[in-house]
């Protein structure tokens, strides 16, 4: 009888630390499913927009075959429907030129960007630098600080440098000028990335006959490639969405994809449509490569978090 007692008042005692866990975790589990529908409902409003007719778009209506009937409104006015895909098209000319112009830009200046934002951040973990009061510390912060900075700050600036140097409305501006936006970034990241891989390798390494350049593109690159993956994946990003700049020091043939985006007002209004369907096409090799690569970032963004 003892002995019963015992058990059953254990069974009390255990039944609600188990619920309160079980109600933790649904609590948990709701909040993440309520913050993802928050995150990827504007994902599924620019898709959805992109096939309504005006009338839908300005009734708001969500849900397609319940609410509306999809249509490729959008997308015809973009010469990418299936009754005009080979159809001549102007509009589609410049949709494909204006992504040219964006793909190159972005990962040329990714590209640029984590070469040199890698030499950078390694000599700030290897070495010890001192810059009048400023030491390593000091010189991280100062990179990271650049981004704090306005851009509008710098419209003037770059205007009257662009002038004087032909770069305005070209391509390798755009490159250029991206890569030093995105190079504090690149360095922070790359920076922490290099601080978890022991030195001893490097120390090893040279023992056995290499350089210092040998020993950090032989035994630091391949471990320190997620973290340049991360890097990467983000400036390709923080390039592909740029338009402050885009907008500023383009006119024909250097625009990229966010600009023409911007450019559907007019006269008679916003054309949600044909805005929904280029920011549809904008976005989607963004989502492709963030489903693709999604282990690089996370081990990437997390070097470091964890010694």
């Amino acid at each position: 009888m003892t002995v019963m007692a015992h058990t059953q008042a254990r069974s009390r005692h255990v039944t609600p630390v188990r619920l309160g866990r079980i109600v933790g975790k649904v609590a948990i589990y709701a909040l993440l499913i309520f913050w993802a529908f928050v995150s990827l409902f504007p994902i599924y409003w620019t898709f959805s927009t992109s096939f309504k007719k005006a009338a839908n778009v300005m009734k708001g209506h969500l849900i397609p075959w319940i609410d509306y009937v999809p249509d490729w409104l959008g997308w015809r006015s973009l010469g990418l429907s299936p009754d005009t895909l080979f159809n001549t098209s102007t509009v589609r000319d410049e949709f494909l030129n204006r992504f040219e112009n964006s793909v190159i830009a972005s990962l040329s200046a990714s590209t640029l960007a984590v070469v040199i934002g890698a030499c950078a951040a390694y000599g700030l973990s290897r070495f010890e630098y001192k810059f009048g009061p400023m030491k390593n510390k000091d010189i991280s912060f100062f990179f990271l600080s650049q981004l704090i900075l306005p851009p509008v700050v710098l419209a003037m600036p770059f205007l009257v440098l662009y002038k004087e140097l032909a770069f305005l409305d070209t391509r390798i501006g755009l490159i250029l000028l991206y890569t030093l936006m995105v190079l504090p970034i690149v360095i922070w990241i790359m920076r922490d990335q290099f601080d978890t891989i022991p030195i001893e390798l490097e120390q090893a390494a040279m023992v056995d006959g290499c350089s210092v350049w040998g020993a950090f593109l032989r035994i630091v690159l391949p471990i320190a490639l997620p973290g340049m993956v991360a890097a990467f994946i983000l400036s390709v990003i923080l390039c592909w969405n740029e338009y402050f700049f885009a907008a500023l020091l383009t006119s024909t043939h250097a625009k990229t994809l966010p600009v023409m985006v911007a450019s559907q007002t007019g006269s008679q209004g916003i054309s949600w449509w044909s805005m929904a369907a280029l920011s549809a096409a904008a976005i989607l090799p963004l989502i492709v490569i963030g489903i693709t690569l999604e282990r690089y970032i996370v081990k990437g963004l997390t070097a470091g978090s964890v010694k």
